[in-house]
């Protein structure tokens, strides 16, 4: 399935399609999906490494909440970019 996503030819877009991008809503859920994912990654490293849930939590918390809004930035900024499309 993915690779006839991949091999499947892309017709050409106009410019103005491509100016549009993907919409922010797009790219808060993209974040949070990811972050849901990368959070629990370090929640079980930083039980593995402390021992401490609690510690843990915290940990993860605050990863949580950082990564969020610098994902979110990093999308928007790189929906900008016109290399590459």
């Amino acid at each position: 399935m993915i690779a006839q996503m991949l091999l499947k030819s892309k017709q050409k877009s106009t410019y103005k399609e491509d100016s549009v991008g993907e919409k922010p809503i797009r790219s808060v859920a993209k974040a949070l999906s990811w972050r849901v994912v990368g959070t629990l990654d370090t929640l079980v490293v930083s039980y593995v490494l402390t021992g401490e849930i609690s510690v843990a939590a915290s940990i993860a918390s605050v990863d949580f909440l950082t990564k969020l809004v610098l994902y979110f930035f990093h999308e928007r900024i790189w929906n900008a970019i016109k290399w590459g499309r």
